[in-house]
């Protein structure tokens, strides 16, 4: 189906297939027809949800990278931190201070805690596991079959309301101007993109009808950019880099395999219910 459109469910399309009978049939009130419906609307609304991404341990960091993250003073993070398998070193611009015990630090600029590959145990153990969840959830992700949307406007989002469901895309995806997902507390958005994922200066992501941003995932093979003064929703997992520019945010989380840039941006990681 196309996103948009009316979902065609298997019970209705059941319903739209079964042949008129000659028989009389058991009054509306039946027990009977009663749990029928009952069962069909289940099964309707259980095939048309996607299931979401599961994160593992990296869910426990708002912001997670291989390579480093860096922050050009002062942005705002709530939520743990966490580089591996690099060493506390790539940890840039943070002030940090380290635990009596060795096993986090923590920054004026991190509401949470902060975590390297070379902090004391078990730290490493608990860095390589979420690292290695990670590249599940990109793995998951990317391999996810049967989009509902392919190449969808050449991936010019910008100013597109867009509703839940696998979306897939050949090259890049921008948002050149505001934009909407709009679906339920329990609807999923997937975005596979083999390009690079952008969203232009001053321009937003919002969610309506009760959609939350722990259940949207962009899954990019090529750096993600964020325009100053942006704001974005929902987990972004990067084959490479993340580089969030003065004043942007996101609420989400922001998982890469290469490097996170802050220039004075705010990350919030999504609560578990928004």
């Amino acid at each position: 189906r196309r996103l948009g459109a009316p979902i065609t469910t298997r019970a209705s399309h059941f319903a739209a297939r079964t042949p008129t009978s000659t028989h009389t049939m058991a009054p509306s009130s039946s027990p009977i027809t009663t749990v029928g419906l009952v069962l069909f609307a289940l099964v309707a609304t259980a095939t048309a949800l996607v299931p979401n991404v599961n994160l593992g341990t990296a869910g426990d960091f708002a912001v997670l990278a291989k390579a480093g993250v860096s922050t050009v003073p002062d942005s705002a993070i709530t939520g743990d931190v966490g580089v591996s398998p690099i060493n506390q070193g790539a940890l840039t611009g943070f002030s940090i201070t380290q635990s009596a015990d060795g096993t986090y630090a923590t920054s004026p600029q991190v509401t949470g805690h902060m975590f390297a590959a070379d902090f004391f145990d078990p730290t490493p153990t608990k860095m390589t596991a979420a690292i290695s969840d990670m590249e599940l959830a990109y793995t998951d992700a990317t391999g996810r079959v049967n989009p509902d949307e392919i190449d969808f406007k050449s991936g010019h989002l910008g100013g597109l309301t867009l509703a839940p469901g696998v979306y897939k895309f050949s090259s890049d995806v921008n948002f050149n101007d505001h934009s909407v997902l709009k679906g339920t507390d329990e609807d999923v958005w997937i975005f596979q993109i083999a390009g690079i994922m952008s969203i232009d200066a001053g321009k937003s992501i919002k969610l309506e009808g009760g959609a939350q941003a722990k259940n949207i995932v962009w899954v990019a093979a090529g750096a993600t950019e964020f325009g100053a003064g942006s704001h974005f929703e929902g987990i972004v997992l990067g084959a490479t880099s993340a580089t969030f520019k003065t004043g942007s945010s996101i609420n989400g989380r922001v998982l890469v395999q290469t490097a996170a840039v802050l220039q004075v941006a705010t990350v919030t990681q999504p609560a578990d219910a928004e």
